[in-house]
């Protein structure tokens, strides 16, 4: 299949320089790092978030109901400012 791609030229001129040395071609080189991406990906594992509990008594009694910014004020209470 033909496709046309649109490299910066001093990408081009390394791979032109790489291919030369080789006795190769772009076409050759843009063939192998394609199958290395491919393949890698298929091989990357996917984030996946584990399970973080804890066991507890629950939120200290004058917190239970409270909102966000009366829980956060008792966490930083007696740290500095």
């Amino acid at each position: 299949m033909k496709t046309t791609v649109d490299i910066s030229d001093s990408l081009h001129d390394e791979a032109r320089k790489i291919a030369a040395g080789e006795k190769s071609s772009i076409k050759a080189l843009i063939e192998e790092g394609l199958r290395k991406v491919i393949e890698e990906r298929r091989h990357q594992q996917h984030f996946k978030l584990q399970k973080a509990t804890f066991k507890g008594k629950g939120l200290q009694a004058g917190l239970v109901g409270a909102s966000w910014d009366k829980i956060r004020e008792k966490v930083y209470e007696g740290r500095g400012g």
